[in-house]
């Protein structure tokens, strides 16, 4: 797949991800939030909780589930981009934080599904 219609997918499935926390009551404060050390793609605030979401968005699963693709490395550098981010909005310090993953399968020609894993790691 070319890199811009991976991207193209790649932000579908974020809307998709962001739009499923809405209908949930949560508000997004940030979508791709970055620095220096990577970017976050969804950041939500739910009641009393601030929630760092990954999303994975996949055609297919012929490589593996989207939540398999959330590695220990790729944990150690969400935490440090959540680390950053609070750094950058201290009014949300204090609250309880969650990581969780959006699968999102899309597959070509048919509507696109949402799993959400609240706390995921």
């Amino acid at each position: 797949m070319p890199p811009d219609a991976r991207r193209s997918l790649g932000a579908a499935g974020e809307a998709l991800a962001a739009d499923r926390y809405v209908e949930r009551g949560y508000q997004v404060l940030d979508r791709n939030w970055r620095c220096r050390e990577g970017e976050l793609d969804l950041v939500l605030a739910g009641p009393g909780v601030v929630v760092f979401c990954e999303v994975k968005t996949r055609r297919s699963d012929a490589f593996g589930a989207p939540v398999e693709a959330i590695t220990p490395a790729k944990q150690r550098t969400l935490r440090t981009l959540a680390l950053r981010w609070l750094a950058d909005h201290p009014t949300h310090r204090g609250r309880d934080l969650r990581f969780d993953v959006a699968s999102v399968m899309a597959p070509w020609g048919r509507v696109a599904s949402v799993e959400i894993l609240e706390g995921a790691f």
